[in-house]
């Protein structure tokens, strides 16, 4: 870099006179900014790119309004007093380095915890420690080091920003010239031996030229940015050849006419740019669709327990949850609200929304947020505000939570785009010369056609859109999976496993009957508050099956996972659970599901429970058995094995008694053994299993037990439709493939008439956009036939 020019920005620092550490800087900002880089052992934050920086704007008193606490407090997506998030809207993220630095924040200011960049929406999450750091001192880093947020003040909302409206004014730009170029070109066209128009020619193709400078220098500069961007970082990006299509169009038509050789290809230009820039158009206006489709008309089948006004509990949704609602939050159960605390002991573990896993201890009138999850027993809270799905997503998908998922498809994508514009640029090298000595008037629309005929922009396409309409109509068949590497791994997977309670079994239509002594009233309302605490498949079949008692505070409650639970209310005590976390013994094996009750260390009975299977569950293995291998992995005794034995196919694994770390080993060993597995759990006891799993699936049925470790929440309902939902996503696979040859087989042909020499760079420019259109149309179109399919035939055969 010259001795001029900022060492941070890249702006002229001729005038400035600034020196520091032997490197120039055109003001102070960018001083400051290498300053804080050094002393915190960035700098090789400039080997990622040269002047990646911004220069930093005068802020001192800008941001004093985040001085304000009611106004921070609307900012804010998450605050619990110590920690808090924001996610802020930073238009200047445009490139690797901006990721960078704006995931390291933490080196740069302490009690910064993660920051998360999402480069399509350039918006960075940010967790920090309100004790440490204040929002305001946050912000005024961002902007001295070049990474200024939009705040909206009006309605205080973050990242609130109008639609970027540029590649419609580059489009209309574009149009507006080539329209003109066009009739300016009739006389060329066609060829008419009249004085005026001889007289007036010249003036004509230097009015082309002029309309032709907006198109180049405005309307194709993203063309060239992002070629420039990808030379400077040593990668062929798709843009490069397009980029050198239109420059070698612009040189040449100005020499024609500096020169009055002849027109030039003006009318060409204008044409290339304004086709390419419809194509771009629609393809953003068809993603933008599914995206919103994906982002807020996903619904999860979550359901939360309303408390009534009469003090009856009812099951809804969450997307029916109205302010001033009550609502009884379980043990393990997420908050799907912002609430405020009324009843109960709350420990709320924030690690869903912030990574953290220590929980939080609360007390009545304190308020909670959405996405926190109970520990230790129930709570009732009052409904601050409406949920919002959008928020459930985002959390879903939090990066904290997400594997590291083989994308096999993706990095196929990258390598072919890098290879194809390598050898895009040969063919065209190698046409163009061979024309230079055989027809010289051929050889730059064969160069220039070449370019821009042979795009890999069909190749890019097939993938995200085939993916992003099959995650839509998966939404609509109550089948939610969280991205499109799910569809992927899905497609590969050999072998399923399955929980058994409350999985593959019903809850609302088993049986229980008790056996044992005589529960007192005392009892009765201890056992029935104490159920009522817990979110397991059984407690919660116990809890609706017993009569309606006093419900009573407990002063202890513990959850023993894979075990059972243990209570306590003055000076009583109870125990829920197996036969020896009770500290019963008997010589008869269990032939049925049971869960066994102790007061005050006195054995009482037990409830047996006489399983419902699913609807459709021996149908579905004997369809599933042709291609997978089949286990499932209970945590309950072996009572139930004679009757899987008839219902199930003799190839299926059965293991009983399987506590939560046994699950887990059993997927481990057996994926290091090649094994590619999908899990189907209730979400709860599970958790470990699901998310060691290449494809972990959370069966809800009305039960707020909404967890990161899945991949997928299908709703119960959907269950006997898993074969069809598992067909459908190697069918996008072959959707994908198909698009692929698609895209060659068009590319093959354009190449050969490029080639040759019979393609005008504008009919290059209008196939190019088409072809795209072509390949989305066609996945978009299969995909369609697709859903309808599993929608009207749910298990294909």
């Amino acid at each position: 870099m010259g001795n001029n020019t900022c060492f941070h920005c890249g702006l002229d620092a001729s005038s400035s006179g600034i020196i520091f550490d032997d490197k120039s800087f055109c003001c102070n900002g960018c001083k400051t900014v290498y300053e804080i880089f050094s002393v915190n052992d960035l700098t090789c934050y400039y080997d990622l790119q040269q002047a990646p920086g911004a220069t930093p704007k005068e802020i001192e008193g800008k941001y004093n309004f985040l001085d304000n606490t009611k106004i921070v407090e609307k900012l804010l997506e998450f605050n619990d007093g110590k920690t808090q998030i924001i996610t802020l809207y930073i238009p200047h993220i445009h490139c690797s380095s901006c990721i960078w630095i704006l995931e390291n924040l933490s080196k740069l200011m302490p009690g910064v915890g993660a920051s998360i960049v999402n480069f399509g929406k350039k918006t960075v999450r940010i967790t920090f420690n309100s004790e440490t750091v204040t929002l305001k001192q946050l912000v005024k880093l961002l902007s001295s080091i070049g990474y200024e947020p939009f705040i909206s003040l009006d309605d205080f909302s973050v990242g609130k920003k109008n639609t970027d409206r540029s590649l419609i004014y580059k489009l209309a730009v574009a149009g507006f010239a080539f329209g003109n170029i066009m009739f300016l070109s009739f006389p060329e066209y066609f060829p008419i031996k009249d004085v005026w128009l001889e007289e007036f020619k010249h003036l004509f193709r230097w009015l082309m030229f002029a309309f032709s400078l907006p198109v180049v220098f405005y309307s194709a500069q993203d063309y060239f940015i992002s070629a420039y961007k990808g030379l400077r970082s040593g990668i062929l990006n798709i843009d490069v050849p397009i980029a050198l299509g239109i420059v070698v169009l612009f040189l040449r038509s100005t020499t024609e006419i500096v020169f009055n050789l002849g027109a030039g290809f003006f009318d060409s230009l204008a044409g290339l740019l304004f086709f390419l820039l419809l194509g771009r158009f629609f393809q953003l206006k068809t993603y933008n669709f599914l995206s919103f489709e994906r982002d807020y008309k996903s619904y999860f089948p979550i359901g939360v327990t309303k408390i009534n006004a009469d003090g009856t509990e009812t099951s809804i949704q969450v997307y029916d949850i109205q302010k001033g609602d009550r609502l009884l939050i379980r043990n393990e159960e997420l908050i799907p609200v912002d609430c405020i605390l009324i009843k109960g002991d709350a420990h709320i573990d924030y690690s869903f929304v912030t990574g953290e896993s220590e929980a939080v201890t609360k007390t009545s009138g304190d308020k909670l947020f959405a996405g926190g999850k109970q520990h230790n027993g129930s709570i009732e809270v009052d409904v601050l505000k409406t949920v919002e799905q959008s928020y459930l997503t985002q959390l879903w998908s939090n990066d904290v939570f997400n594997k590291n998922k083989e994308d096999g498809f993706t990095t196929l994508i990258n390598k072919i785009s890098k290879r194809f514009t390598f050898a895009v640029l040969s063919i065209a090298a190698v046409s163009t010369t061979f024309w230079l000595f055989n027809d010289s008037s051929k050889a730059l629309n064969v160069f220039t056609s070449v370019l821009i005929i042979a795009c890999p922009c069909a190749i890019a396409l097939a993938t995200p859109f085939t993916f992003g309409n099959l995650l839509r109509i998966f939404g609509k068949l109550k089948f939610y999976a969280k991205n499109a590497s799910v569809i992927e791994q899905m497609a590969t997977i050999n072998t399923i496993i399955f929980d058994k309670t409350g999985t593959i079994t019903a809850n609302k239509e088993t049986s229980i009957e008790y056996e044992g002594l005589q529960l007192s009233k005392d009892e009765e309302s201890l056992l029935k508050s104490t159920l009522r605490n817990s979110n397991h498949p059984l407690s919660r079949s116990l809890y609706d099956l017993l009569d309606a008692h006093n419900i009573v505070p407990l002063n202890r409650y513990e959850e023993y996972i894979g075990q059972g639970i243990e209570a306590e209310r003055d000076k009583d005590s109870i125990k829920i659970g197996s036969a020896p976390f009770v500290g019963f013994t008997s010589e008869k094996t269990a032939l049925n599901t049971a869960v066994h009750i102790s007061t005050n260390n006195t054995y009482r009975g037990k409830f047996t429970f006489y399983n419902r299977y699913r609807k459709g569950l021996s149908k579905l293995f004997k369809t599933l058995e042709k291609d997978y291998d089949l286990v499932i992995l209970s945590g309950d005794n072996a009572g139930e094995m004679e009757n899987l034995t008839k219902l199930l196919p003799s190839k299926t694994k059965l293991f009983f008694n399987q506590k939560p770390e046994d699950k887990l080993e059993y997927i481990k060993h057996h994926q290091n053994e090649g094994a590619k597995i999908l899990m189907i759990g209730d979400g709860l006891n599970d958790a470990g299993a699901l998310a060691q799993s290449n494809v972990g699936i959370a069966i809800s049925e009305n039960v707020n037990v909404f967890s990161p470790a899945c991949d997928v929440i299908m709703d119960a309902t959907k269950f006997s439709q898993l074969y069809g939902f598992i067909m459908a996503s190697k069918s996008a696979i072959k959707i994908i493939k198909w698009g692929f040859v698609l895209s060659f087989m068009y590319n093959c042909i354009g190449l050969y008439f490029a080639v040759t020499g019979q393609l005008a760079p504008v009919i290059a420019a209008i196939l190019m956009p088409l072809s795209s259109i072509s390949i989305v149309a066609f996945t978009t179109i299969a995909t369609n036939v697709l859903g309808r399919r599993l929608n009207q035939h749910p298990n294909p055969m």
